[in-house]
């Protein structure tokens, strides 16, 4: 027997909730507003299966014994997967108009597309167009 994860909850320390807000709306995604408040706005990658709960800095630290980081250093690299290479382009240029950064430059493999941005609260993220039927057979 395997064991499956229903969804996904990933949290983010943010330092700001409704600059964080601003972003993400621009960039067409929503908000779970059962799980917003004063502390944290729960960010719907795909509903029912995955979210980012963007937890204000002073909030997130209650879940942790460990020095939260800040926007210098990398503690992980979201990737999502969306449904084309336009889809990919589309939300890095919304991204990078709405006060995101680039920190690498896109990549074309054939079978996966895909370009990155450091949001502005500095959590770096891959959007990724992937074509599983052409990946090089070995």
């Amino acid at each position: 027997m395997s064991t499956k994860a229903n969804s996904i909850y990933i949290n983010l320390p943010v330092k700001d909730l409704n600059k964080t807000r601003e972003f993400w709306t621009a960039l067409g995604f929503s908000f779970n507003e059962k799980f917003c408040d004063n502390n944290a706005i729960c960010l719907i990658l795909n509903e029912g299966i995955m979210y980012a709960m963007l937890l204000k800095h002073e909030f997130f630290q209650t879940f942790t014994h460990r020095p939260v980081s800040d926007s210098s250093t990398t503690q992980v690299i979201i990737a999502i997967d969306v449904e084309s290479r336009e889809k990919v382009d589309e939300i890095v240029k919304l991204a990078l108009e709405n006060g995101a950064s680039r920190y690498r430059e896109p990549a074309d493999h054939g079978w996966v597309y895909y370009d990155s941005f450091a949001d502005p609260d500095g959590h770096q993220w891959e959007v990724m167009f992937a074509d599983e039927s052409q990946i090089p057979q070995q």
